[in-house]
This record gives C-alpha cells, sequence and structure tokens, in this order.
C-alpha cells in the first residue's frame, strides 16, 4: 500500500506527483492507461514537425509560480512567447476575438448593424438576467452575435441542445460593455478584458506534450503506463486495474473522468446522478495547407463546416507549416478531412450542464470523506486550463 495513488497522468496527475516529489514524498504511485504521459496535452511528429493531438493547448503567462514550476523541467530559453492572435472567420471579415471588443475591424455599415443590437440587449436595458444558456447570450451580447456567432459556435462545440447548459460558468467570457465597444469603434481599437491566454507560451522545437514528457520521465518507477483503471471502490478506498491488480492507498487523488471507470460505494441517490456528468469528444485532424492569415487559431462559426477551430502551427511552431482542425467528434466527417491523420479524444471537454454543480459538490463531498479526492479537469469536471490545473495539483500537494 501507497500513501497516495494517482489515477491519470495528464498535466494534474504529473504537476501533484514532482510536487509530492519536491516534498520529499516517495510513498506514492501514478497509474495512467494510456502507454504515454501527457493526456490530452500529449505532441506527436507530423509532416517533420509537431502537432498536439489532443487539440491546442498553450501555456499561460498569467500564473508565474506555475511558470517556475514547470520550466524547472523545460527551461524557458526552450520556449517562445506570443501575443495572442486569435481570429473569428465570418462571410465578410476575418476579425479579432473577443467579437464586441473588435466589431471595428467590420465594414462600416456591419458595425452599425452589431452596435444597435448590442445597443437593445437586455444587459444593456436592465432586464432580468435569464437562465437559459441561448437567452443568456441575446441578454449579454444581443441577438446579432448571438445568432452569427455563439449561437452557431457553440453548437458546433457542444451540441444542438445548448439549454441543458447552466449561465454559471460564463464569467469566463471576456468582459466588454456597451460603452467599450462604442469607443472601439471610434478609436479603432479594442478595449475591455483580454480573453485567457492574451500572451502565451509555446514550444520553440517541440510540441506541447514535450514538457509532459520530461515530467513524466523524472517518476521513474512510480508511474505505471499501459494500465487502465476499470474500478473505484469508495470502500476501501481501492482501484482496479485493467490487468486484475487491486490497488490500495490511504489516500486517492482521481485526475480521470468519473464516468470512464465503475465507481462503486456510493450511495443509491448518488450514482444514479453520476451519469448527467456529460462531456464532448473531439477529433483532431492534420491539414497540409493553412488559411493565410496571421493569426494562431481562428474559430468558424459557418455551421456547413464540421470544424469549429483550427490552430494555424506555423504561425507558432517555427519551421512547421499546415493547420490542425478541431471537431466535436460527432460532427466529424472523413470525407470533409482532406485525408490528414486524424486524432480522436473521447474525453475532451466536460459539459457545464445546469445540474453539473450539484452533482460535483456531492460526489467530492462524499468520496473526499473515504479518501478520494477530484484533481484537475476530469476530477473535478471543469473547464481548467493546463496552467490552472497545473495550480491546482500544487495546491493539493502542499495541503496533503
Amino acid at each position: 500500500m501507497v500513501k497516495y495513488l494517482i489515477l491519470g497522468a495528464g498535466p494534474a496527475g504529473l504537476a501533484l506527483a514532482n510536487r509530492l516529489l519536491d516534498k520529499g514524498e516517495s510513498s506514492f504511485l501514478v497509474v495512467e492507461k494510456e502507454a504515454e504521459a501527457g493526456g490530452l496535452c500529449r505532441s506527436a511528429d507530423v509532416d517533420g514537425s509537431p502537432l498536439d493531438t489532443g487539440g491546442g493547448h498553450f501555456l499561460d503567462v498569467r500564473r508565474p509560480a506555475v511558470n517556475e514550476f514547470l520550466f524547472r523541467f523545460m527551461p524557458e530559453a526552450e520556449w517562445d512567447s506570443f501575443t495572442r492572435d486569435s481570429r473569428i472567420s465570418l462571410p465578410f471579415a476575418e476579425i479579432s476575438h473577443p467579437f464586441e471588443a473588435n466589431i471595428w475591424q467590420m465594414p462600416q455599415e456591419k458595425q452599425v448593424e452589431y452596435l444597435k443590437s448590442i445597443a437593445v440587449a437586455g444587459c444593456n436595458l436592465g432586464t432580468p438576467m435569464p437562465e437559459a444558456f441561448t437567452e443568456w447570450i441575446v441578454w449579454k451580447l444581443g441577438d446579432k452575435i448571438a445568432r452569427d456567432y455563439m449561437i452557431p459556435y457553440n453548437r458546433k462545440m457542444f451540441g444542438d441542445d445548448l439549454d441543458r447548459l447552466g449561465t454559471y460558468w460564463l464569467e469566463k467570457l471576456p468582459s466588454v460593455s456597451f460603452d467599450e465597444t462604442l469607443l472601439s469603434c471610434l478609436n479603432r481599437r479594442a478595449y475591455g478584458t483580454q480573453p485567457g491566454h492574451a500572451r502565451f507560451y509555446y514550444p520553440k522545437k517541440y510540441g506541447y506534450g514535450e514538457l509532459w514528457r520530461r515530467m513524466a520521465d523524472r517518476l521513474g518507477d512510480k508511474l505505471v503506463l499501459g494500465n487502465a483503471v476499470t474500478g473505484l471502490d469508495l470502500s476501501g478506498p481501492a482501484v482496479t486495474l485493467s490487468d486484475g491488480t487491486v490497488l490500495e492507498a490511504r489516500t486517492v487523488v482521481t485526475t480521470i473522468p468519473w464516468t470512464a471507470v465503475k465507481v462503486s460505494g456510493l450511495p443509491a441517490s448518488l450514482a444514479e446522478l453520476l451519469p448527467g456528468l456529460k462531456h464532448t469528444s473531439v477529433t483532431v485532424t492534420y491539414l497540409k495547407d493553412a488559411p493565410d492569415t496571421p493569426a494562431h487559431w481562428v474559430y468558424y462559426p459557418d455551421p456547413a463546416l464540421d470544424y469549429h477551430r483550427i490552430l494555424v502551427r506555423k504561425n507558432f511552431c517555427a519551421g512547421s507549416r499546415g493547420c490542425w482542425t478541431e471537431t466535436n467528434s460527432i460532427r466529424f466527417r472523413p470525407d470533409a478531412s482532406g485525408g490528414g491523420p486524424s486524432w480522436r479524444n473521447e474525453y475532451a471537454y466536460p459539459l457545464n450542464t445546469r445540474d453539473k454543480p450539484g452533482i460535483m459538490k456531492d460526489l467530492l463531498s462524499f468520496a473526499g470523506g473515504r479518501g478520494v479526492l477530484g484533481l484537475g479537469r476530469w476530477g473535478e469536471w471543469e473547464h481548467f486550463n493546463s496552467d490552472l490545473t497545473v495550480q491546482r495539483a500544487m495546491e493539493l500537494a502542499d495541503a496533503l
């Protein structure tokens, strides 16, 4: 028996394990179902350059303590830094993201249309905030941005039934007031809060996965690869692996999806709620040809296209060419992929459904009382970027 058993060797599990090592803790084990560590942040060499097979992942500059920790494995000299250039592709223009801060980049007659719509949005008229996702989008941004961008784009990402989503997570959206939108059109520059990754790092010679590979290498025989978790018994706690091994620990930290394993020891009322945790899958496809844009990535609300975003790797990965697309796997059409190689990621985004906060509060409370802790995107069922995941792992290691 080890003191700490960590399920999953993605950013959360790797950061937690390495932080424990830093503190002199050696009684732990990390188990991972894949043959390679890194989770959604893994990379592969494609067409002579790295490609991130789990989608677009970058290291944000906003958490210095996290970066200091990660730079021990891949020194800062091995990274390039960028000012984010992300754009939205519309039929009449390609504008910078976020939409409402950059309508000044549109033809003037389009600016007028969008300004008129935003001016009468519910949040600007003082009407009560609605609870339904699609109604919230209209209330916050106006019917025109909702119709032309936010609703079709989110349908492509999360599915057609958007109103199963809550609105509690939408504070992640950049905050741009009507006054700031108007000022941006008058002064022809963006106003308001910038989105995440406004500045970011990306490795000079490698894909993002190289960082996590190095962190995995440090763990040596404390990392077991190629052995999936099939069962999690909260009454032990005990973990069953695909080879039949049963492992026990004083504390289990799960960074893998709760719905991907058989969880036993739950009260019936909570076990019935567990299938209510929903997620989406994403397929990543490499295309040899990239659009003529200086952007690092581009969002595509057009429902005629199966993918919702492209990553233009030649603009952040020196010496490369082409791009890769991200597509909700339900929408993925192999005949439209251009014949390039593809990677399907079953667990890509946890869905922020209306009942998710209540389910996770009860689940984590019950499991925590029995020595099983949730960590990271899947352990906490939150859409955390890798830098925030690492911060939470460092804090958990400190607390343990």
